[in-house]
């Protein structure tokens, strides 16, 4: 009897065949396998939101595949992933079999593994199970939500902003995140406040305590608040001293810290982000690679359980074996009575889902580490090390505090301090925080009550009130998931999305709304502010929740949405374009109200007069001077030339450029392209300035005695030596990268290109599967064969399975390729006759010609 077995993966696909051998055939869907058609009226809201599927394109083939495989099989097992996005693509793939007429007489069964090792795939194909239909109506009612907002939101935001532009369900909570934290850094106020402090030093062991109570009272935060108030208490205290403090409180505690629970698909991420620099989209990525199979030696194992996950439990088979590793290899304290047991947090945990651990405790990351490349293996590491650290015994540290008086009990300092007796998990694993703040652990030295110890000096520290921090990757999921924003498969994709549409940008590893995200945020909160709303977006993700848990019906739940938001779009179907906002300023020119506006270039400041008879073109930029104008925007006059400086824009985005061009004039003025990194509407005169100093000199190469020039082209920023031009790379600025910098950029060009990243070995040939990035964009390549990668695909979230078929696709272009100018050349008298008349510039154009025309 033939089987089949269906995974989503051609990866997943190899390392399943080696465990079933060759009574199963396995093949991969290569992902999705149909989609809603990209049209209006894929989702049927008149006939119980009925949904029109079609192939996708690229996976027809997989499809096909499939179908023919599923002809010769008399039982079928769908093993794609065990979520409800994998339970979804195994319906679909069930139902286009059906539709074929395939499934008559056959077995067809649901098969779920949360690792790829040989003990849970065959115990799992002992135990299938049917489709679970709550689950996929889940995911279609999620898509089907996805549709509904994009396709009536979006066209309303391309008719009142932009072409372009899209609105998503769970993308606009988030950026409404962003936004709202950067007005909230913009409103802060910053507030002086100081503390005071005094050094205090028993024998040779000095230390530091702060001042907690002045004359019986509290010292909060400002309670000093200028060098005057401070100096004046400092004097006072230092006289009160006469130069001694005597302790009056020692307090003593032993304190325990206990491990963290391990990974769940957001805490990976944001530890990913801070520990070891990725995004989320490449951490995911590289935990996919480790889930499906790497190669170990002794075969292709699943490094990992399943990856997108939100529950923090472990099967009792696994607490089992991390304990017993951790008896062998460490001393008896090290080990807990019982084990430690972590209940998850989240109320919407998928279905019997595991945490993110290794498969095997015993493959230590030192074992694998020349099987795997560098990203793999710093993934892997942190994986390791949290699992085996979540069942270790707490850290323990003796804390003491002590009160130090001067002149008597009505002042007091305190000092505190605590060292590490046991370090229990943190031998192995300790978790990193967000916008961390350096902590010195201070030791005390051993005090008594009413010891009298010398005064070194009292003295007053100025601070000034911060605003909070902007989100950066880890913070952003973070309080995603605290407000039940989407799901752990989600937080990538909706970082990249707000990226791509150019919403957001990442700036020294924070997000900055754009002025587009700000214009797009202002009109959603204003128009659809329940869509916006966190706790609605929460409740929705709460409900699809329920649906998947069979608690409710998906068809009722889409009526219930569709019916106010369909209301919502119609009332707002005429309201007024935003981006126009009155600010409290006069137009120099004519005396009517200014306003900020949106234009391609971003934001700007222009007269409301403009569409006036007779018009007033008066406009400058957010930083820049006040000037009038018709296309260009005035930042300001050049110190040097006394030329004024614009911002352009041309066919390769926007320019500065000093001055305007003379007509008769030769010389043109000087042009200099924006850096992506500036935003638009933070130009200033002393930025253009800057932008206008390029191409910069940074000197004589040190071996060819030839100059090295940095400046910024139609591909952007590069230096050039001696005619060859080198990309510089977005960790390093034009404006600051220095001659050594240079030589060391021109060095590696010589040595060809480093890799973006590595996506693992070849399944089937030799060789590693890299991405590059070139001066056409990014590109993959295995051996000689180069794909250039889709607009749509960001390098970041590329997986081998999609490199393997933009490969493919390329080498199948590349053959007939070869051929076909012979066939040309042969056979075409047409192209003759041109190449004959063709006007001769070298001896090689001669030849061919001649011959071809004599022998006619």
């Amino acid at each position: 009897m033939s089987k089949l077995l269906i995974v989503e993966s051609p990866s997943k696909a190899k390392t399943l065949k080696k465990y079933l051998g060759n009574d199963f055939e396995v093949l991969a869907s290569y992902g999705h396998v149909r989609d809603l058609i990209p049209k209006n009226g894929a989702v049927d809201t008149a006939n119980d939101f009925a949904m029109k599927y079609d192939i996708i394109e690229r996976n027809s083939k997989h499809v096909d595949a499939i179908a023919k495989a599923v002809k010769n099989a008399d039982s079928i097992y769908l093993a794609t992933d065990p979520d409800r996005e994998g339970e979804a693509i195994s319906w679909h793939i069930a139902e286009i079999l059906k539709s074929k007429n395939l499934l008559k007489n056959k077995l067809m069964k649901r098969v779920v593994f949360h690792e790829i090792t040989k003990t849970a795939v065959e115990n799992a194909i002992a135990e299938p199970r049917d489709i679970s239909m709550p689950m996929v109506n889940a995911q279609q009612a999620r898509r089907a939500l996805d549709y509904l907002v994009g396709f009536n939101l979006s066209p309303l935001l391309w008719k009142k902003i932009r072409r372009g532009l899209s609105a998503g369900r769970v993308q606009s909570p988030a950026l409404r995140l962003i936004v709202e934290r950067e007005l909230e850094i913009e409103a802060f106020k910053s507030q002086e406040y100081w503390s005071i402090h005094l050094d205090a030093l028993k024998h040779s062991h000095g230390f530091t305590a702060k001042l907690i109570q002045l004359n019986n009272e509290k010292v909060e935060q400002f309670t000093v608040i200028n060098h005057d108030q401070q100096s004046d208490i400092v004097g006072k205290l230092l006289l009160a001293s006469a130069g001694k403090t005597t302790v009056s409180r020692v307090e003593k505690k032993q304190r325990s810290r206990s491990p963290t629970a391990p990974f769940t698909t957001s805490t990976l991420q944001q530890e990913a982000v801070r520990k070891l620099g990725f995004t989320t989209s490449r951490a995911m990525r590289i935990a996919q690679q480790l889930y499906e199979g790497m190669d170990v030696g002794g075969g292709t194992v699943g490094l990992i359980t399943y990856m997108r996950t939100d529950s923090f439990s472990i099967a009792a088979e696994a607490i089992a074996q991390i304990r017993d590793y951790v008896k062998k290899n460490f001393d008896a304290e090290y080990l807990p009575k019982s084990a430690i047991l972590y209940k998850t947090k989240s109320k919407s945990a998928q279905e019997a889902h595991e945490a993110i651990r290794p498969t095997d405790i015993s493959r230590t990351p030192a074992s694998v580490r020349q099987y795997l490349n560098d990203e793999q293996f710093k993934l892997y590491e942190i994986i390791w090390k949290r699992a085996l650290a979540c069942q270790m015994a707490p850290a323990k540290f003796d804390a003491v505090s002590v009160d130090l008086s001067v002149g008597s009990d009505a002042n007091l300092f305190r000092a505190s301090g605590q060292t590490l007796v046991f370090p229990g998990f943190i031998a192995v694993y300790m978790e990193g925080t967000d916008d961390e703040e350096e902590e010195g652990e201070s030791k005390l030295p051993l005090l008594e009550t009413g010891e009298v110890l010398t005064v070194e000096k009292i003295y007053g520290n100025q601070h000034f009130t911060e605003p909070p921090p902007r989100y950066g990757e880890a913070s952003l999921v973070k309080i995603l998931e605290e407000f039940g924003i989407g799901r752990p498969s989600t937080y990538a994709s909706i970082i990249s999305t707000l990226q791509d549409r150019e919403y957001v940008l990442l700036d020294k590893k924070r997000f900055t709304p754009t002025d587009v995200g700000r214009v797009v945020n202002k009109f959603l909160t204003e128009h659809f502010t329940k869509y916006v709303d966190y706790d609605f977006t929460a409740n929705l993700e709460n409900a699809l929740d329920s649906v998947a848990e069979g608690e409710r019906e998906w068809i009722p739940l889409m009526a219930e949405f569709w019916r106010d938001f369909n209301q919502q779009i119609q009332a707002k179907a005429d309201v007024e374009r935003p981006g126009n906002e009155l600010i409290d300023e006069a137009c120099p020119k004519c005396g009517k109200p200014l306003q900020k506006q949106l234009s391609r270039f971003g934001t700007f400041i222009g007269c409301t007069g403009y569409n006036d008879e007779p018009k007033c073109d008066y406009k400058r930029s957010l930083n820049g001077a006040a000037q009038g104008g018709s296309d260009p925007i005035v930042i300001g006059t050049d110190s040097e030339s006394g030329k004024e400086i614009l911002l352009m824009n041309g066919p390769y985005g926007p320019y500065l450029q000093l001055g305007l061009a003379i007509e008769g004039e030769k010389k043109k003025p000087k042009r200099v392209s924006v850096p992506k990194e500036i935003s638009l509407a933070g130009i200033n005169l002393e930025t253009a300035t800057m932008v206008l100093s390029l191409p910069r000199d940074l000197g004589l190469h040190p071996e060819t005695n030839k100059k090295i020039v940095a400046n910024i082209g139609r591909f952007g920023p590069y230096v050039n030596h001696d005619g060859k031009f080198k990309s510089i790379p977005k960790s390093e600025s034009v404006f600051k990268i220095n001659l050594e910098g240079a030589v060391a950029l021109l060095a590696a060009a010589h040595t060809g290109p480093a890799p973006l990243c590595s996506l693992g070995k070849h399944p089937s040939e030799d060789g590693q599967i890299e991405v590059f990035t070139g001066r056409y964009g990014p590109y993959v390549q295995h051996g000689k064969i180069r794909a250039t990668l889709p607009k749509s695909i960001e390098p970041e979230s590329l997986t081998l399975d999609e490199a393997l078929e933009l490969l493919t696709a390329k080498t199948a272009k590349v053959e007939p390729a070869k051929k076909a100018p012979v066939k040309k050349m042969a056979t075409s008298k047409t192209t003759t006759k041109k190449v004959a008349t063709k006007k001769v510039t070298s001896t090689k154009s001669i030849k061919k010609p001649a011959t071809k025309k004599s022998a006619s």
